[in-house]
């Protein structure tokens, strides 16, 4: 198994690409293609037939996933970008930000 520094959940920062400095929340992690869907991020147009759901059919805005490598979890007491640590609390490992040393939950 992958070991991926995001969950569900979690609010990220873009550090490259065309939405570089864009934060949003992480929707769905794709771990087998180390990529995630985030809120807000990366928009693309879709083209849809008609359907029940939508019976005008037409274009879709929508986001698509985005490599992991390009994200970075927002520290949660400065909400500045941080690289993520993991420690052992008792006998339950825990992810910390690295810049704060805070907990993230």
């Amino acid at each position: 198994m992958k070991k991926i520094h995001i969950k569900k959940g979690d609010t990220v920062y873009v550090n490259a690409g065309n939405d570089k400095g864009k934060t949003g929340k992480v929707l769905k992690v794709l771990v087998a293609d180390d990529r995630a869907v985030v809120e807000g991020v990366n928009m693309v147009s879709k083209h849809t037939k008609p359907n029940s759901k939508q019976p005008q059919g037409g274009i879709i805005k929508q986001e698509a996933a985005i490599h992991i490598s390009n994200l970075n979890l927002l520290d949660p007491k400065s909400q500045k970008p941080t690289r993520v640590g993991y420690r052992m609390e008792g006998d339950k490992k825990v992810r910390y930000a690295k810049k704060s040393g805070e907990e993230i939950k």
